[in-house]
This record gives C-alpha cells, sequence and structure tokens, in this order.
C-alpha cells in the first residue's frame, strides 16, 4: 500500500497543567487526513534557522502553517504594540520565520491558513494591521459571538484576482469565506502576488509571485468542513495534489533485480 505523503504542521506554543506544550488543534489534523495526507506535528523554539531545519523539511511533503489565537510580534515587521495585540507566540514566530525560507528552498508545497497567512507576509518583508477593525473604512473582520457553527458561517465576499493561483484551483470569480480575524495586511510583502480581496480591499489571499510550485495562503480558515464548500475543498483538493506530486518525485525508483 502507498503511504500518505506526509505534510508537517507547525505547532503553537502554550501551557497546558503548568507546562509548555506544543499544540495543533484537531480540525487542521482531520482536515489534511481527509484529503489523503498524513499530518505530522512540528514543535516550536526559539533559535532556530532554516540550515538547522532543512533536514527536518526535506523529509516532508508539504508544510500547513495554521491559524492562532496569538499573533506575530509586531517587532518583527517594525512596529510598535497596538493596545488590541495582547496574544504573542514568540517560538512559533521564530519557527515559522526559518522554516518559510527553508520550505521555499526545498520546493515543498506551502499552505498558510490565518496566522500562517500572516506569517508568511512578515517573512517576505510586509507588515500587519494589528487591528483591521480601527482602520477607517475597514470591516470588523472578526468572529461574531456564539455557537461554533456561527463563528466559521460564511461572512462577507471575496473577490478572486483572474488568472491568478487561486483562480487556477477554483474558477469563479467570488466566494464568500468566513472571518475570524483581527489583524490582516497592511503592507503586503515584496514578492508575493495577492489572488484575492474582501469588499473593503483587505487582502485575504496571497501566493509567492515567483515560486514554481503550490505556495498559497489565506486569511480565512478553510480547514473548517471543507468538503461542504466549493473554495474550502478546492484549495485542499489542490494542495493534496501538489503534496502528492512531491512524494512520488522524491521517490526512490526501484531497480530490477
Amino acid at each position: 500500500m502507498q503511504s500518505r505523503p506526509l505534510v508537517g504542521v507547525i505547532a503553537c506554543r502554550r501551557e497546558v497543567e503548568g507546562h509548555p506544550a506544543h499544540m495543533v488543534t484537531d480540525k487542521y489534523l482531520s482536515a489534511l487526513r481527509d484529503y489523503g495526507l498524513e499530518p505530522v506535528i512540528l514543535p516550536v523554539w526559539e533559535g532556530g534557522d532554516a540550515a538547522a531545519v532543512t533536514p527536518l523539511l526535506s523529509r516532508l511533503d508539504g508544510l500547513l502553517l495554521t491559524g492562532s489565537y496569538t499573533n506575530v510580534e509586531p517587532a518583527r515587521y517594525g512596529a510598535e504594540r497596538a493596545p488590541e495585540n495582547t496574544r504573542d507566540d514568540r517560538h512559533r514566530d521564530a519557527a515559522a520565520m526559518a522554516w518559510v525560507p527553508a520550505a521555499l528552498d526545498l520546493g515543498l508545497p506551502l499552505l498558510g491558513i490565518c496566522r500562517g497567512f500572516q506569517e508568511l507576509n512578515v517573512a517576505f518583508g510586509g507588515s500587519l494591521h494589528q487591528a483591521v477593525q480601527t482602520v477607517p473604512g475597514m470591516l470588523d473582520h472578526r468572529e461574531p459571538a456564539g455557537e461554533r457553527a456561527a463563528q466559521y458561517a460564511p461572512a462577507h465576499e471575496l473577490s478572486i484576482r483572474p488568472g491568478g493561483r487561486l483562480a487556477a484551483l477554483y474558477p469563479e470569480p467570488r466566494s464568500r469565506v468566513n472571518s475570524l480575524h483581527q489583524q490582516g495586511i497592511d503592507r503586503l510583502g515584496e514578492g508575493l502576488t495577492a489572488e484575492a480581496q474582501a469588499p473593503d480591499g483587505l487582502v485575504e489571499a496571497i501566493s509567492v509571485t515567483d515560486a514554481p510550485g503550490f505556495t498559497l495562503a489565506v486569511q480565512w480558515h478553510p480547514e473548517w468542513q471543507p468538503r461542504e464548500h466549493p473554495l474550502y475543498d478546492a484549495i485542499f483538493r489542490g494542495f493534496a495534489e501538489a503534496c502528492g506530486d512531491h512524494a512520488r518525485a522524491a521517490a526512490p525508483v526501484a531497480t530490477p533485480a
């Protein structure tokens, strides 16, 4: 039986029962499994660099940067902390900033979601709005109070750039997506392409312009019941196909006995 492609999933560092822990919520892992991928949780520590993580990433077929309740530390993009920005994860910041260039150098398929979308932008020199709801002309993109189903329900329209990488996965020019974030892209990182926007102009999807393979990140949460939403389904199908292609290309060629 052919093994599933291995996808590294970045962890968040949290305290659990008084001890530091490396955690990933189940929805990300379950979505990957549902699309034929095998998730591997990757712990995060400060002090890593691309050279140190390359041997680990080279054993994988894809990399997923998940969402989180924490935010990229504003010092990483040269900003002072806003009062609304209260939760950091410096260990994850350090890991993500090392893993993004290493994964791209290896040609590893990369999917970023919410915080992962923001990490990709910061890794390319971009900056973030720390509280989008305070920016004149912007919508309030935070999740509503209430039950989980209501929080993850489609919240606003999305305009998809014609001819882009997201459009190659999903041919419709528009969709509706959920919205559960306070932060968002302010200055787009150099070398990134905006793939979709919210009605207020906020960038909601990006790709690495010159990357030959799958490198896509989105501000919303496609991992939530992706089979029930055509756009979310298209994203995970595209990522799974890219990871499968990577696994097949990396497999050793059998020689005749």
